[in-house]
């Protein structure tokens, strides 16, 4: 069995990025608590809740109209990493025990790496007096 590697991870969530659309946005908004969940039920996953609660944020700010200071490969790049967390027959399917959500937080860990400096924009901007949530944290 072929190994998930950081440059593969790189590569995946490049390439899906590319191909992202407004209705791939869409898609991951409504399956938010169904991702949220796998997160939050899964070992593996559960050390990047609070990157993924710090992505919807985002998504929602942008396509909400509120936060439009980012660029696109940013929402991009994250909406393939939630895209792929969702998608349980993924590099490695997620029912193989052990090794089948290591290249989701693999991915979701290039993804936070890639977009780290927005991310920090926009945590800068969440807590400006102009965010519609004032200096309120993202919602749990």
């Amino acid at each position: 069995m072929s190994k998930m590697t950081e440059q593969k991870a790189d590569q995946t969530l490049r390439d899906s990025a590319s191909q992202v659309t407004e209705h791939d946005i869409e898609t991951v908004l409504t399956k938010e608590q169904e991702i949220k969940q796998k997160v939050r039920g899964s070992g593996t996953l559960q050390m990047y809740l609070d990157a993924v609660l710090s992505m919807y944020a985002l998504i929602k700010a942008y396509w909400q109209g509120e936060y439009r200071e980012i660029p696109w490969f940013t929402i991009a790049a994250i909406v393939a990493a939630l895209l792929y967390v969702f998608n349980p027959m993924d590099f490695f399917p997620d029912m193989l025990p052990v090794v089948g959500l290591i290249d989701d937080a693999m991915v979701i860990a290039t993804c936070v790496k890639l977009v780290k400096q927005d991310f920090a924009k926009f945590e800068r901007w969440q807590r400006s007096p102009e965010s519609p949530s004032g200096s309120r944290d993202p919602e749990v």
